[in-house]
């Protein structure tokens, strides 16, 4: 009797892969995409990768591990790095406000009075507006820009007008002559 075996592991044979996350901050990739040529000689039963789906807090590199099996159950490995990357923008959303001077004819703002709820699904870093403060030269409407920019570097704009109102009275100052 001849019993024929088959102990000789596959050649797992890895490639770095990047991964883009979508605007709901979720990414995948598979064991395919992440093999690059392993071999048996047997043949390759199955490939399978450690992880495939990334979100937010995974953006930079990810170590994670090939597994090649073979048809008779011999199995190897190798490791890869999986990029993740966030290059959606965030959503600016603006609205629209009146702003009163005050008695020395001054009056700022702030990004937070303008930004109407913007979104970012990894999360909003920062906001900033192009013009904050505004006087007697600004009275009725005024366009600003307002930048909202994500945790990863993204960022987008929206304009908003500013309308300035003037509705302190005079002072009255009389003297007897």
């Amino acid at each position: 009797t001849i019993t024929v075996e088959d102990n000789v592991a596959p050649n797992a044979i890895c490639q770095n892969v990047t991964v883009q996350l979508d605007n709901t901050g979720n990414g995948s990739t598979t064991a395919a995409a992440v093999n690059n040529g392993s071999t048996d000689a047997c043949g390759i039963q199955s490939l399978t990768l450690s992880q495939t789906a990334f979100v937010c807090a995974e953006v930079g590199a990810n170590t994670e591990v090939l597994t090649v099996t073979d048809v008779n159950g011999n199995s190897s490995t190798c490791s890869t790095t999986i990029t993740v990357e966030d290059n959606v923008a965030p959503v600016a959303i603006c609205q629209n406000i009146t702003v009163q001077l005050d008695v020395n004819g001054s009056a700022t703002i702030t990004a937070s009075q303008v930004n109407n709820a913007s979104t970012d699904a990894c999360g909003i870093a920062g906001l900033a507006l192009n013009t904050t403060t505004f006087t007697c030269a600004n009275i009725n409407s005024n366009t600003v820009i307002l930048t909202v920019t994500d945790v990863n570097g993204n960022s987008s704009t929206c304009a908003a007008t500013v309308t300035i109102e003037d509705n302190v009275a005079p002072v009255a100052i009389c003297q007897s002559v």
